[in-house]
Parts: structure tokens; C-alpha cells; sequence
């Protein structure tokens, strides 16, 4: 007797073959989330690897189960194993909840899988990333009416393409990168990844690129193609360099200058905020990830070029996705939109972000976090046991228990990890170490805040 096909997510019959998986999916979440009651799974590495190799084993077994069990299962131990961001006790890294919204929306994508290296596998999808990536560029250079952006999947992806525009545009001498210590690692890792000269680090003993320690860089590279790297919300402070002064420097010397602002980017949609990044219209690219202050699941970058002409080394021609006569003929060609060849369209759940939040519903998000982060160095400052490092800029926060050894406080974040009650960051400030609460869920109450606090300071050594 023949074997039945199993159903597709496209095509007319496709949503109804869904339909009772995705209960059995979300009723799995649920009863995972059950199981793992708080922001981690407790135990440590070994008993989450176990249960979910329990779970997982066979792999491939001779004979199939049926997809209810098997997604139940799989998706149950996921979930239990998971780290969540949605807890407001996870709290560690640029790891944000994504909006259910935007989750529904990579649900349709996935389902329709088209994929963004022809026009053919894409029509409409090719039709909204223009759409969506023009919008978006427009907000980050207002006045160039030609900027562009490109879709990445994330912010280490942007860093490495606008190194390689920046090499490109400079084909005879390879630049130098110029970046402070405070820059994401992607940066100096790209310039060594495209065969470029070991990057030139700047200390950064605030947090912050300094404009006169950049001068002197910059006197001490003069006469050389130079390409620097300013940061707009650092990963270990969220601090943002002083943009415009930066950008001064580089019309002076006729350096080439790139911001990473895969975290601070989504200031732009809050009046209240937006100044902070006064000046992010002066770099040549920018960096933008919008699965860290922008509510999307992964992933979700962007690298915005104020020049479209930048994008003309990215220009690549095979003939089974653009041939010349098919460009020629009027199809769009996406093959110098990306590195990448197959791309999924991860557009979709940024435009449906933005067209149920619009500007208003953006800006509450990043305001409410930002207060959010104030309102946990206010309640570290009032506690006489507790460190703050410094005001936050962006949603990071600094704190460490008062008199704690560097020792102490990184065995007490791991105890906080293997009890699965809270996930904080750690970073290095002053010399020392410290805790870092990096707060993305915009749910997140000054009660929760208030208890993330009680157990750091229930677990600190006396």
C-alpha cells in the first residue's frame, strides 16, 4: 500500500493542514513554560542537555511518529530547556521578546517560504522589502532622498558588509579601521575576515569614543584611506559616542565613517530620545538590528547606506537568478541586495511591526524601557548595599553588590544561572566587574525589578 504524502504549508489546502499543528505547537510552549517555571531552565548545562537528549532521541528513527507527538515533544523540551526573554528576570543580553505580532508575521513567511535571490521565487516579497528598507533608510537620513538599506541578519552581518563598502571604496589602498574599545567585536574581526590591516583600537576608559583620542588616530594615520567605526549604544553600557563630533573629525581628515547602531537605532522612532543620536545622518553606513530594541524575532538587521552608489560593488550576475536579458526585460535584480543568495523574507515581520505600532506605538515600547532603566538605577541607588556604575543611557544597567570581590560576584551570577532563577550579563567597567541587567521587556514592573534586586542581594556573600 502507498505511503501518504505528508501536507505542505503552502498552496490552497495549506493553512488547514496547519491549523491543528500550530494548536499542538502553542499548547506545547505552554506546558513547557510550565515546566520550566522561571527564566532558565534550573540545573545547569548537564541536566538541560540530558532531558532534552532524552526527548530528542531517536533523531532518525527507521519509523516515523506522527507530527502531533513529535512537535509536542520537541517543542515541549525546547521550551522547558529555554532561556525566555519574555520573563522580566532574563534580563542578561540584547535578547529581546519578540511582539506576537511579529511572530505571526514569520509564521506566514516561513509558511510561504519565498526566498529573496530572484524576482520569480519573490514577487511580492521583492516588492516590500524595497518598500519597507526605503522607509526605514529615509529615517535614518532624512535628508538624502537616494539612501538605502539592506537586510542582514543582524548586526554582525551590517558590520562586515559596510567594512567590505568601505574596503571597495577604496580599492587601491586598503583602509584602516579605527575603532574604539568600546566597538562591537564584529568590527575588527571583519577587517581581519576581508584581508584588511589589524584594526587600530582607541581606549575608550569612559565607555565612550573620545574626540580627541580619535584626533590623534587620525594625525597619527593621516595620508592613508581611513575607515572609523563610532558605536551607538555600546553591548557592554549602551553608551553612544558623541556622534556629531565624530563626524566632524571625519570631514577633517576625509575619513570614511561608519556607526553601529544595532542597538541605540530605534531611539529615531522616540521624540523623547531621539536626540541622543544627533549626527547618525553623517555616517556613510549605518547599522541597524531590529531584534534587540525593536520587538522582532530573529532576525531582523540592517546596514543603511546614505550613498546608493556604495552598493555597486555588491553587483553579481548568475544566470539561472538575474540574467541580463530577465534585468533588462524589467525584473528585479537581487542578487547585489546581499552576500547571501537564499534569503527568507524577514521583511514581513518588520513591516507588520511597523504598520500595527506606527510611530507612536514604536516610541511607547522605547520609552517605557527607558524608564524602565531608570527606574532600576534609582532603586540600586537606594540600597546601601548596592553599586550603581553610572546613570543608564539606553535600557543597560551597571550594578554590582557593594564591597564584592570580581570573584564573588561571577559566582553569583553562575548560582543565579544554575538555580534558573534570573539571567544576568556581565561586564567590565573600571577594572572591575559587574552585573548587567539589560532590560528589553517592555512588561517588566518596578515589582519585578524590586525582586531581580532581593535575590542578588539574598545570594551576595557577606
Amino acid at each position: 500500500m502507498p505511503r501518504t504524502l505528508p501536507p505542505l504549508s503552502g498552496g490552497p489546502h495549506g493553512p488547514e493542514a496547519l491549523r491543528p499543528l500550530l494548536d499542538t505547537v502553542l499548547t506545547a510552549l505552554t506546558d513547557g513554560a510550565h515546566h520550566r517555571k522561571g527564566p532558565l531552565p534550573a540545573g545547569g548545562p548537564a541536566p538541560v542537555a540530558a532531558a532534552l537528549h532524552a526527548a530528542a532521541t531517536p533523531v532518525l528513527p527507521d519509523t516515523g511518529t506522527d507530527p502531533h507527538t513529535a512537535l509536542a515533544t520537541l517543542v515541549t523540551a525546547l521550551a522547558a530547556g529555554a532561556a525566555d526573554p519574555a520573563h522580566p528576570h532574563c534580563a542578561a543580553h540584547l535578547h529581546c521578546p519578540p511582539l506576537a505580532v511579529a511572530t505571526a508575521a514569520d509564521l506566514a513567511a516561513s509558511a510561504l517560504n519565498p526566498s529573496l535571490d530572484s524576482w520569480d521565487q519573490a514577487p511580492a516579497a521583492t516588492a516590500l522589502e524595497e518598500h519597507v528598507t526605503h522607509t526605514l533608510a529615509a529615517e535614518i537620513y532624512p535628508e538624502a532622498v537616494a539612501a538605502q538599506a539592506l537586510v542582514t541578519t543582524g548586526g554582525t552581518e551590517a558590520n562586515q558588509l559596510a567594512v567590505l563598502l568601505a574596503r571597495e571604496a577604496a580599492p587601491d589602498r586598503p583602509p584602516l579601521l579605527l575603532h574604539g574599545a568600546n566597538a562591537h567585536h564584529s568590527l575588527p574581526r571583519a577587517a581581519w575576515l576581508l584581508g584588511l590591516p589589524p584594526a587600530h583600537r582607541i581606549p575608550t576608559p569612559t565607555g565612550r569614543l573620545h574626540p580627541a583620542d580619535l584626533r590623534a588616530a587620525l594625525e597619527t594615520h593621516r595620508g592613508r584611506p581611513l575607515l572609523v567605526a563610532a558605536t551607538a549604544g555600546t553591548t557592554d553600557a549602551g553608551l553612544i559616542d558623541p556622534l556629531d563630533e565624530l563626524a566632524d573629525l571625519c570631514e577633517e581628515f576625509g575619513a570614511r565613517l561608519h556607526t553601529d547602531a544595532a542597538y541605540g537605532g530605534p531611539l529615531l522612532f522616540s521624540p523623547t530620545h531621539r536626540h541622543h543620536l544627533t549626527g547618525l545622518d553623517r555616517a556613510h553606513t549605518v547599522t541597524l538590528d531590529l531584534h534587540k530594541l525593536g520587538w522582532q524575532p530573529v532576525a531582523a538587521g540592517l546596514l543603511a547606506t546614505r550613498d546608493p552608489h556604495d552598493l555597486t560593488p555588491l553587483t553579481h550576475q548568475a544566470d539561472y537568478l538575474n540574467a541580463d536579458d530577465d534585468t533588462d526585460a524589467g525584473l528585479p535584480d537581487l542578487l547585489g541586495r546581499s552576500l547571501r543568495t537564499t534569503r527568507r523574507p524577514d521583511i514581513l515581520k518588520v513591516a507588520v511591526t511597523l504598520r500595527t505600532l506606527g510611530r507612536e506605538g514604536l516610541a511607547h515600547l522605547v520609552d517605557t524601557v527607558q524608564d524602565q532603566a531608570r527606574t532600576l538605577a534609582a532603586l540600586i541607588t537606594a540600597r546601601p548595599h548596592l553599586d550603581l556604575w553610572a546613570p543608564p543611557t539606553l535600557s543597560t544597567v551597571l550594578f554590582r553588590p557593594a564591597h564584592a570581590t570580581d570573584h564573588d560576584l561571577a559566582r553569583l551570577r553562575r548560582t543565579l544561572l544554575t538555580e534558573g532563577t534570573a539571567v544576568l550579563g556581565r561586564a567590565r567597567a573600571d577594572g572591575r566587574l559587574w552585573l548587567k541587567a539589560t532590560l528589553l521587556n517592555p512588561h517588566t514592573t518596578p515589582q519585578d525589578l524590586t525582586a531581580l534586586l532581593d535575590l542578588v542581594e539574598g545570594h551576595t556573600p557577606r
